[in-house]
């Protein structure tokens, strides 16, 4: 085998590789009952609650502006966001002739699990730097998610298809990530230090949110629904999986982005659709079965498409 190509297939595992094996432990561990569902339940309050937010807040606390994702890269990870989210409500809305369903494929499509995939694809790629010079982003980003999951659900889920902006900001204001990225910023801007009693404190939940959040995923993976995936399904992780993250970084290599933003933006899009969009779905009394028939094929695509992905990247000098 060539040593180019395989150099960069051992850096794909090296990303990929530590988050596959935790996630099937996820699997293995609630298959031998050391998990149950009272457990997630917790879990994903705690980590959804306090132990992202921290660290998110610790992340941008920590963040070298200078060695930061650039405002021209947030902006573009905005922009291609609000791009993909509007292409897919017209896809749906040409495609899709069950309504209800039109809002769950949109957000199962462009709604990322970058939070917690997204941060650990990059916390392996480029180390404690990495994740900082992300969090902003990811910050920024998961504000415009929660928005337009709130949009594309209700204008297909509620009898008058007309979200309000009430429910819209209260999401906003009471969402604990937006949270901690509002209070971390003027903190990290001006330079204010922690005492280190709290830092450390931070860092001890921070440094637990990964690992938790990937057995909870993996724990959590739908196998019955995977195998009863729906037409649909298939097609919303086509698009997750593949064209969004293909296109995305497509694009900022050709505005000349740095190498690491381009790696960077291939890592935090190329993750499967965010658990959450299930408990938005389910609590809307939408097709629940739908969202997690979504996640479960992303959930497994996602770490073939990603090593893919990362061996392309690694063999045109953005990833390694």
């Amino acid at each position: 085998m060539d040593q180019t190509l395989f150099g960069s297939l051992a850096v794909s595992f090296s990303v990929t590789g530590p988050i596959c094996l935790v996630l099937l432990l996820g699997v293995l561990l609630r298959r031998w009952h050391l998990i149950n569902d009272g457990f997630l339940e917790g879990a994903s309050k705690l980590l959804f609650q306090v132990a992202l937010p921290t660290l998110l807040f610790i992340s941008i606390l920590k963040t070298d502006y200078e060695q930061m994702a650039s405002p021209a890269v947030i902006l573009y990870g905005l922009t291609a966001t609000l791009v993909f989210f509007l292409l897919l409500e017209w896809l749906a809305g040409l495609t899709i002739v069950e309504r209800a369903k039109r809002g769950i494929f949109v957000q199962g499509a462009y709604r990322a699990n970058m939070g917690i995939l997204g941060l650990a694809y990059v916390s392996n790629a480029y180390g404690a730097q990495g994740l900082a010079s992300a969090a902003l982003y990811v910050g920024v980003v998961t504000i415009l998610y929660n928005i337009l999951a709130v949009i594309t659900l209700t204008r297909s889920l509620q009898p008058n298809g007309q979200p309000g902006f009430r429910p819209i900001l209260k999401g906003i204001a009471t969402n604990p990530l937006i949270i901690a990225i509002v209070l971390a910023l003027p903190f990290s801007l001006a330079g204010i230090k922690l005492p280190g009693l709290l830092l450390q404190t931070g860092s001890y939940f921070a440094d637990m949110t990964l690992p938790l959040a990937l057995l909870c995923t993996g724990a959590s993976l739908n196998l019955k629904a995977l195998r009863s995936a729906a037409r649909l399904a298939l097609h919303a992780a086509q698009i997750r999986l593949v064209w969004i993250p293909a296109l995305i970084t497509l694009g900022g290599w050709a505005l000349g982005f740095r190498p690491q933003e381009v790696g960077m933006l291939f890592l935090i899009s190329a993750p499967p659709t965010a658990a959450a969009s299930y408990m938005m779905v389910r609590a809307m009394g939408g097709d629940s079965a739908l969202a997690a028939n979504i996640i479960a094929l992303t959930t497994v695509g996602s770490l073939i498409t990603t090593s893919i992905g990362v061996t392309l990247l690694n063999l045109a000098g953005l990833i390694g």
